[in-house]
């Protein structure tokens, strides 16, 4: 999938330095992922209810 003209979204939470932080992409179909540190880096292709799922199951294991 080209991603080249995607617009990439960082939380507003996210500290000055971008540790540990990721982008978000919406994208035909699916949200975009990938880590802020690294930008060219690999990207996870996730369905809106995958990445629900995810963050709801990360919110829970707090």
């Amino acid at each position: 999938m080209d991603l080249t003209n995607a617009k990439w979204r960082k939380s507003s939470h996210s500290g000055s330095n971008g540790a540990e932080c990721v982008e978000l992409a919406d994208v035909t179909g699916v949200v975009a992922v990938r880590d802020s540190k690294h930008p060219n880096g690999p990207v996870l292709l996730l369905t809106r209810a995958a990445l629900r799922t995810a963050v709801q199951s990360a919110i829970s294991e707090r």
